[in-house]
């Protein structure tokens, strides 16, 4: 992924609310455009840079339960 396509993502949601952030994921699997992957990307990336061992472990663990259900 291009570095300034993160910033720009990364930008545009820097200082949305919870409320905002949650609306932009929502709309974004909704919607299932392929060109809002990279946004996603970029918010789980973050999301996993600040996690904790515990987090990332649930999240291994939902991730792999829901690709079984696939």
């Amino acid at each position: 992924m291009n570095l300034n396509l993160r910033n720009a993502i990364i930008h545009n949601v820097s200082g949305n609310t919870q409320d905002q952030l949650e609306d932009t994921i929502v709309d974004a699997i909704q919607n299932g455009e392929e060109k809002m992957l990279p946004g996603l990307g970029v918010l789980f990336e973050i999301i996993w840079q600040h996690a904790s061992e515990q987090e990332k472990t649930e999240m291994l663990q939902s991730l792999e339960t829901g690709l079984k259900k696939q």
